[in-house]
């Protein structure tokens, strides 16, 4: 379940969202703005920094990569990531040798 924040009038934690606003139902009370619908989640890299399409990233550990006899290795720099769509693990990339990565964040770092 989706982490709703409480009321800040009467601090309530029944809190939902309507559209662009958050609502209290025991108050009647209505906040926020674009913040209370969520783009998605989050996507970070090993070192918990939010990662954005179109960021540079920079591989921390030698990847054996299907489908290609040459590995990815460490220090290798990808530029210009795209998010996949509701999955916050994983990112598209290429590098100069290697097109059409999708690599899982937990072996990335942001440049």
């Amino acid at each position: 379940m989706a982490d709703f924040p409480a009321c800040p009038q009467c601090g309530q934690a029944n809190t939902y969202a309507d559209g662009t606003l958050w609502v209290c139902p025991d108050c009647g009370h209505e906040w926020g703005g674009e913040a209370a619908v969520e783009a998605g989640p989050t996507v970070r890299d090993s070192n918990g920094n939010p990662l954005a399409a179109g960021d540079t990233v920079v591989v921390i550990k030698d990847l054996k990569v299907k489908g290609s006899s040459i590995p990815l290795k460490q220090g290798t720099v990808i530029r210009n990531i795209r998010l996949v769509e509701d999955d916050p693990e994983h990112i598209e990339g290429s590098s100069d040798k290697i097109k059409g990565l999708v690599l899982k964040t937990i072996f990335l770092r942001k440049a």
